[in-house]
């Protein structure tokens, strides 16, 4: 910029300009013309760069109401953007197709104002659509990818960049948000996390959301490849070599929480029903004492209830585990109504919960029997024979055991399973049967394609449909679309230390069942089940313990004489008194929300501050209904903490201090001693 002119001479500065102009000679004229011709292209094309390197490269696809999607050309990647403000919500890499290819604004169906579609004539087409939406305040889009060759592998990265993700598939380490987890690329499929810890574990939706008020939902008939790489992004892939196509469905919502509530809000599905909510009030104790004949577990299971009335903890259940419960129901010399007496008789005052699964090992008396009746072909899981072949069992493994699973699309094995299970039940006079070994699909942990009937998890939702009819003081190890069942959830092991895999990842799992719909679990035992580096730590069950006590069931595995000493035996009791006391009432009252609207009963932080960053990544609190925050330690230690109190404008009563706090603000260093755990009451 030029300094102004000074204005004191009265001359104008053009007039010596044009006079200076006139006198030049002809070549001068010539440079200058080129040099001013040379200045307009510099310009031109300075403009023409700076437009592409600041404009947007980013165009319209498909825009709706409250959003839109856009293509940016530089990555690849479908943006979704809500409107007016252009705030954007989720982006997607598609890493299927030429991503420098950008899709030009020819339309293949322009003549539809509700759908884009275009093809990269060798890889694959896209076809974006409006769709009617699943609830008022939402608006939701369809994405179908369909693959014009067989060998296209069709994978869409969703970025963690600003958004923090939830929903999916429970892990090891469970993380909230997912952010923070990593697994390599595999079926998206439930599992056994103590076999393989690398897979997904037993309870899993294809449902994400995003905290910037986005959901994802993948069709349930979509072979899906599930992969997460911590921090970056999460993909969503189909199986090469198979063509199938990739179909998901985007809904944005004004905010995180109003998304969630738009899914589970209903007529989404079936009525949800409750399971029995005796057992909320009853601790669980595992029997851990010897199973190698009747006589030795008749006895243990003796001298369990004798220790537990002697503590003055003669309230609950008493659960035997699998071996157990196959060894005391074979031996079948006394008649059923005595034997059903003798076995109460052990455990009065207390009931009894009997464990077994849709395993049998192939030298067991149960799997010869089939065999010799010529049924194994319909009874076991087995491979499609070639035309002419014989059928043969799919065997595979379960604890240690070559074994065959149960089939459960046949009829008539289902029918004789369930009413096994039935007679098992009455003739140990158990309360409650546990269904382990639900999870996982045989055929893809082998490499074999499963039949149609049997693709994803479609054994554990019939499994679990079937085992419902059972009576609502069913247990399982896994769900898969199963949440509106009156069935309680085993949750997986932990390991006895502070880690992820240990306490830390306890409070995360329970966010993470909640939000999925699975409200009635019942955590691992105080402590954890599998060995770790703090196995018999005193500090450790106490924080544990407190954790628990806010849960729908208590479950211990080691009781608390053996591990401590006399004043956390008295804390345990406090505990249970105050989980029937003031938990249950709360479960009680926000299980008829959760009937009713599908809210989780555990909800997190930010179900009270939906706009407030700091709330995303709040995993060591969690609300129960509207009205309680706990915030545990789960820190070895530690005897304080920051503490994320949610809800601008509402007022926090610590039920310990009697003190009074202001919702959306966090309180530093808050100290919270071994013998307590900090509560507010809103």
């Amino acid at each position: 910029h030029t300094m102004p002119l000074s204005r004191h001479t009265g001359q104008l500065p053009e007039s010596t300009w044009t006079l200076g102009f006139r006198e030049m000679t002809e070549p001068w004229k010539g440079a200058v013309g080129c040099l001013g011709v040379a200045v307009f292209f510099a310009m031109t094309i300075g403009i023409i760069s700076w437009q592409a390197l600041e404009q947007s490269p980013e165009e319209w696809v498909l825009r709706g109401r409250a959003g839109g999607m856009l293509w940016e050309r530089r990555r690849g990647a479908l943006v979704l953007r809500a409107l007016p403000a252009g705030r954007a919500v989720a982006a997607i890499a598609v890493g299927s197709v030429p991503a420098a290819e950008p899709p030009p604004p020819r339309d293949r169906c322009w003549h539809d104002g509700g759908q884009f579609c275009y093809a990269w004539e060798e890889d694959a087409e896209l076809r974006l659509s409006l769709e009617p939406p699943a609830a008022p305040g939402t608006e939701c889009y369809g994405v179908r990818w369909t693959p014009l060759r067989p060998d296209v592998r069709l994978k869409d990265c969703f970025s963690m960049a600003n958004v923090s993700w939830y929903g999916g598939p429970s892990i090891r380490a469970q993380r909230w948000p997912l952010n923070g987890a990593e697994s390599p690329s595999q079926p998206f499929v439930s599992g056994d996390l103590g076999t393989n810890p690398d897979g997904f574990g037993p309870v899993l939706d294809r449902y994400f959301l995003g905290s910037t008020g986005v959901t994802v939902t993948v069709a349930p008939d979509v072979p899906l490849l599930l992969s997460l790489e911590s921090n970056r992004h999460f993909c969503l892939e189909t199986p090469a070599g198979r063509e199938e196509p990739l179909r998901y469905l985007l809904c944005l919502s004004a905010d995180v929480a109003a998304a969630h509530r738009h899914t589970g809000s209903p007529p989404a599905g079936p009525a949800r029903a409750l399971p029995d909510t005796a057992l909320l009030r009853s601790p669980v104790w595992r029997y851990h004492g010897l199973e190698s004949s009747a006589a030795k577990i008749k006895r243990g299971l003796r001298s369990l209830a004798r220790r537990l009335k002697r503590h003055r903890l003669q309230e609950g259940v008493v659960a035997l585990g699998e071996r157990g419960t196959a060894v005391l129901a074979a031996v079948d010399h006394s008649p059923s109504e005595r034997r059903k007496r003798q076995v109460l008789a052990l455990v009065e005052p207390l009931q009894l919960s009997v464990t077994v699964s849709p395993y049998a090992s192939i030298t067991s008396p149960l799997f010869l029997q089939s065999l010799h009746r010529g049924e194994a072909a319909g009874y076991w899981l087995s491979r499609q024979p070639r035309p002419g072949g014989s059928v043969i069992p799919l065997l595979t493994t379960w604890k240690g055991q070559l074994c065959a699973r149960l089939n459960v699309t046949s009829e008539a094995a289902l029918g004789w399973y369930l009413a096994r299970a039935r007679r098992l039940r009455q003739a140990l006079g158990a309360t409650y049967v546990v269904f382990e070994g639900v999870e996982g699909n045989s055929f893809l942990e082998q490499d074999v394609q499963p039949p149609a009937e049997l693709a994803g998890d479609e054994y554990t939702r019939v499994l679990a449909a079937a085992l419902a009819t059972l009576g609502n003081g069913t247990i399982v190890s896994a769900g898969a679309r199963s949440s509106h069942l009156p069935l309680f959830i085993q949750m997986s092991p932990l390991r006895s230390d502070w880690s992820h895999a240990g306490l830390k990842g306890l409070i995360p799992s329970v966010l993470h069942y909640s939000l999925l719909g699975y409200n009635f679990f019942i955590p691992d035992t105080v402590g954890g089940s599998l060995a770790g580096a703090a196995t018999g730590d005193p500090e450790l069950f106490v924080r544990w313990l407190q954790v628990v006590t806010f849960l729908p069931v208590m479950a211990f595995g080691s009781p608390p004489w053996l591990c401590c000493d006399s004043w956390v035996l008295n804390l345990t009791r406090q505990c249970i008194q105050r989980h029937r006391d003031f938990v249950v009432p709360l479960l009680l009252k926000y299980s008829e929300e959760w009937q009713s609207l599908g809210y989780p009963i555990f909800r997190p932080a930010w179900w009270l501050s939906p706009t407030d960053p700091a709330a995303f990544t709040v995993e060591d609190e969690f609300l129960i209904g509207d009205e309680v925050l706990v915030a545990p330690i789960t820190e070895k230690g530690q005897m304080w903490r920051d503490i994320f109190l949610p809800g601008e404008g509402q007022l926090w009563l610590d039920t310990n201090t009697a003190r009074v706090f202001d919702g959306g603000t966090i309180l530093r260093n808050y100290s919270a001693s071994l013998a307590e755990v900090p509560v507010f009451v809103k």
